[in-house]
């Protein structure tokens, strides 16, 4: 049977209880036992998918197509495990499932209420995602004393009846500020955030304390003392240089070992970190740098592209160079020229997007790589624009328009396939999800593969239109990627260029600090070879 980890947060959002899970799961993973991690978010939206990217950063998707919360990509990279839709829960899926069992009769006419229905609901999924682990990490979104957040808190504190007191440990993320006036950190504050899950009937048997500053042995003390937990379970998680530091901390201060104890585990080996002293060694002292621009819509919000980030930074720790990475919004583009914004980039990356706004910026960066011969990596819309900008500047098509720029163009160069407008097929209007990729020998994506058949995840509703394909051969373009099966052109390159490749899934989702994914390895090694020639 499988234990539980419960990951609540406390004083402020923000303070990294996600990348505690991931770090936790890392751990006990090197440790042998199996591990899942599992989201619970207190959010209304059935899933991630309509979420503005202003507003709740990138959404991740999943082999099985689920749009989810950005931390499953934390996990995914950490625990280097494909995660599902069961892994993410929010409200609105609980409360659909809820009502539509209602409304099939299932609970035989009786009052439907948030104890016991929801909270089962919830307890069910948790189950549901400990079917084949030995640990199931459960991280709970938002803040303790959130509204929203009470039924999910109740549902695991009925958890230690359900399963066992001795199945379930409760680790609580808090913040211990540092006042600048008085010149001292203050512990109130997670005294009040354990107060309050107290009062609710859970007892945190592990305190993670997120602080600008050291925590001394007698503050310490003090938070187990009015916390009720031993001082030992009191652990400091100071700001790291990179987040893939953030385990080796913990490791550190036996913060593994203090959950093996309070679930009367056995570990089944020492863990072996060297791999992720690789990656943090890597990272903070590289031989070298390179520039890249990242040209996007929603530069404005730290995590719309995380994962993009993240893999851009793992190909660096490889390369063994520091990747500077400057983004700027397509708008600016627009308004100011390519020449003045893109001047002096080792790489040009354009990533995904939805919407017509900042096209003809995202086309102009195309277009500047292109014809300097500057890497460049296009992903999902970031390879669309690239075969917009080929067709209208090269081959002069009368199609080099996306549907969403020119609604009135007859036949565009990328165009909504009749199938995708069903809401039936690819996940209603979007191809979602895991689709195979067959890559054609001798190109550089399939060089930087090294195999014949990729498996990669996409997240779009555009594609490119076969119509044009020939004329665009014709001019240089290579398709260099194909999905068979519906004969859809999935990566294009250019001939004659150190490195311009465009794909239409999203390889960031598949990268791991330790295992780099190889277009972002191969986009990387063009920037640093552009680096050494400057």
């Amino acid at each position: 049977m499988a234990k539980y980890v419960f990951v609540t947060g406390g004083v402020v959002s923000s303070l990294g209880k996600g990348i505690t899970a991931a770090s936790l799961g890392v751990l006990l993973k090197k440790r042998g036992l199996r591990v899942s991690i599992i989201k619970l978010d207190p959010y209304l939206n059935v899933d991630a998918g309509t979420m503005n990217p202003f507003q709740h950063g990138e959404v991740f998707v999943t082999d099985d197509g689920a749009e989810t919360d950005l931390d499953l990509g934390h996990y995914e990279r950490f625990i280097d495990e494909s995660l599902s839709a069961n892994n993410n829960v929010t409200t609105g899926k609980i409360y659909s499932s809820v009502i539509a069992k209602e409304r099939r009769g299932d609970y035989l006419g009786g009052t439907v209420q948030v104890i016991p229905h929801i909270t089962n609901e919830i307890q069910e999924r948790i189950l549901r995602a400990g079917e084949k682990s030995d640990i199931v990490i459960a991280e709970i979104g938002g803040t303790v004393g959130d509204i929203e957040g009470q039924p999910f808190l109740e549902a695991i504190r009925q958890m230690s009846s359900r399963v066992g007191r001795e199945n379930v440990l409760y680790c609580h993320v808090t913040l211990v500020p540092w006042l600048e006036a008085a010149r001292e950190l203050k512990t109130k504050p997670t005294q009040h955030s354990v107060q309050e899950l107290r009062r609710i009937g859970i007892l945190p048997q592990i305190l993670v304390c997120r602080s600008h500053y050291a925590i001394e042995e007698e503050m310490r003390d003090k938070m187990a003392l009015f916390c009720n937990v031993p001082p030992e379970a009191v652990i400091q998680a100071l700001d790291e240089p990179t987040i893939y530091k953030v385990p080796l901390s913990l490791y550190e201060q036996k913060f593994d070992l203090l959950v093996l104890k309070g679930l009367s585990l056995e570990s089944p080996r020492e863990p072996d970190l060297s791999d992720w002293r690789r990656v943090v060694d890597g990272f903070c002292s590289p031989a070298g740098a390179v520039d890249i621009v990242m040209v996007g819509k929603y530069i404005n919000h730290k995590d719309a592209y995380l994962s993009v980030v993240e893999a851009l930074h793992h190909a660096g720790i490889h390369h063994d160079v520091k990747v500077n990475i400057r983004s700027v919004e397509a708008e600016e583009i627009e308004e100011h020229g390519s020449e003045k914004i893109l001047s002096g980039a080792h790489g040009i990356l354009v990533p995904g997007g939805f919407g017509s706004r900042g096209i003809e910026g995202k086309i102009a960066a195309a277009r500047f790589a292109r014809e300097r011969k500057i890497p460049y990596l296009g992903l999902c819309l970031g390879m669309q624009v690239a075969v917009v900008e080929f067709a209208r500047h090269v081959c002069s098509l009368p199609g080099a328009h996306s549907s969403e720029m020119d609604p009135g163009c007859a036949n565009p160069v990328i165009h909504l396939m009749e199938e995708q407008m069903r809401v039936e097929d690819m996940g209603g209007t979007m191809r979602l999800g895991t689709y195979p990729c067959e890559l054609v020998p001798g190109t550089k994506t399939a060089s930087a593969y090294g195999v014949a058949r990729v498996n990669e995840r996409h997240r779009h509703r555009y594609e490119f239109n076969n119509d044009y394909r020939k004329r665009l051969e014709e001019k240089g373009m290579v398709i260099a990627g194909v999905y068979e099966e519906k004969n859809l052109v999935e990566i294009v390159e250019l001939q004659d260029h150190p490195w311009f490749v465009g794909v239409q899934f999203h390889p960031e989702f598949r990268s791991r600090p330790v295992k780099p994914h190889p277009v972002f390895m191969g986009f990387i090694g063009a920037a640093v070879q552009r680096s050494q020639s400057d």
